[in-house]
C-alpha cells in the first residue's frame, strides 16, 4: 500500500486587471487582487512560500508560488 508522505505545488500565476484605463490602475488592481489571494492562503492556513514576483508592462503580475497540497505535510518543500 502506498502513502503519500509528503506534497507540495509549485504554480505560476498571472494576476491581470480587465478593463483598467491605464497600466498604474491595472497594477493597483492586480496588486489589490494578489493581496487578497494570499489572505485567502492564510485563512484556508495553507502554507505557502512565494518564490518570485515579476511585474509586467501592462500592469499586471506574474508569480511562482510553492504551496500546500491538500492538508499533506509539506515535507522540506518549504523550508
Amino acid at each position: 500500500m502506498k502513502r503519500i508522505q509528503s506534497a507540495c505545488l509549485e504554480q505560476t500565476i498571472r494576476f491581470a486587471a480587465k478593463d483598467a484605463p491605464t497600466a498604474a490602475e491595472a497594477a493597483r488592481m492586480t496588486d489589490a487582487e494578489y493581496r487578497h489571494y494570499l489572505v485567502q492562503l492564510d485563512r484556508g492556513r495553507t502554507a505557502y512560500k512565494v518564490l518570485e514576483e515579476r511585474p509586467q508592462e501592462d500592469g499586471s503580475l506574474l508569480i511562482r508560488i510553492k504551496r500546500q497540497y491538500n492538508s499533506y505535510d509539506t515535507g522540506e518543500y518549504l523550508d
